[in-house]
């Protein structure tokens, strides 16, 4: 799974760069340009592919350092 998460972010930085509706005049439901209906999908196919990521690539000894849990020695501020 984590290589499919890192796959979707390198297709999204890919599909970032829309140019392909730059000129377009065409209207999303009669009032939105294709171009923000497009970004708008695409938040929200980045939000999903955060998720993702969250759920299925996040490094658990991260986690276990927030939470105690490290073997490492915690360090105080003076």
């Amino acid at each position: 799974m984590k290589k499919f998460v890192f796959g979707m972010i390198i297709l999204l930085a890919v599909l970032h760069q829309d140019f392909w509706f730059w000129d377009d005049p065409t209207l999303v439901f009669g009032f939105l340009p294709i171009g923000l209906a497009y970004h708008a999908f695409y938040s929200l196919l980045a939000a999903l592919v955060w998720y993702l990521a969250v759920k299925h690539a996040w490094p658990a000894d991260i986690e276990a350092f927030a939470e105690g849990n490290s073997d490492q020695p915690e360090t105080s501020a003076e």
